[in-house]
């Protein structure tokens, strides 16, 4: 089965991979609000998967996309600067699907979307960027069914509502400046650079130092 159309009211006129983003940009990476959890399955717009301490004083946003090269290389390293950060980093990602020149970008989101309903973000986000090639329905259906999750909510129209995140999460991107992806904020200030670990490692340690002066190392 191909890709799901791509919803009318989503922007049409996304960005294309990889550039960095340009002119000021707001804050980004403030803390989730505190409201209480979405119930399981229920579409959690206000609340961005993240991973690493929720108290971190460095927030390092990702914009991405599950079918974008680019993305699927950060990715190992943006889950180890997480581990070796000693609770330094939380790690937020966002969807920015370009699905212009991504046909399935959309609906791997939407995929995501609905594992994080069902507090299954980040392992799904793994196995997507595990497979990228493989990212047709049939393809999501199996990655659900290896998460134990009922393979019938990722897919069709069980997975619409799920659209009003991936939606929110990309107008708020366009906001925010990004025009590719991966993005990166860290602490709100553009990433400039190849997302690997060692800049990525600079970069927290400048951010969290600005914080905290008694910062001095990662790791």
């Amino acid at each position: 089965m191909g890709p799901a159309p791509v919803p009318n009211d989503l922007p049409l006129t996304p960005p294309v991979e990889p550039v960095e983003p340009a002119g000021p940009v707001e804050p980004s990476g403030s803390p989730s609000p505190t409201d209480a959890p979405a119930p399981s399955g229920a579409a959690r717009l206000g609340e961005r998967p993240s991973r690493g301490d929720p108290a971190a004083p460095v927030v390092l946003v990702e914009y991405g996309d599950f079918q974008c090269p680019y993305c699927a290389q950060a990715a190992p390293a943006l889950h180890e600067l997480v581990e070796v950060s000693g609770g330094l980093v939380r790690h937020e990602f966002r969807h920015f699907p370009v699905f212009q020149i991504h046909p399935y970008a959309l609906t791997a989101a939407l995929a995501a979307e609905a594992a994080h309903a069902h507090e299954m973000f980040w392992p799904m986000h793994d196995l997507l960027f595990a497979q990228q090639d493989r990212l047709k329905d049939v393809d999501l259906r199996m990655r659900a069914e290896r998460l134990g999750l009922d393979p019938d909510l990722v897919v069709g129209d069980p997975a619409q509502p799920y659209g009003d995140a991936v939606e929110a999460d990309y107008e708020r991107g366009v906001a925010e400046g990004v025009r590719g992806t991966p993005t990166i904020f860290i602490n709100g200030q553009p990433f400039r650079g190849r997302p690997e670990l060692p800049a990525l490692r600079r970069a927290v340690v400048v951010a969290a130092a600005a914080a905290d002066p008694s910062v001095r190392r990662l790791g």
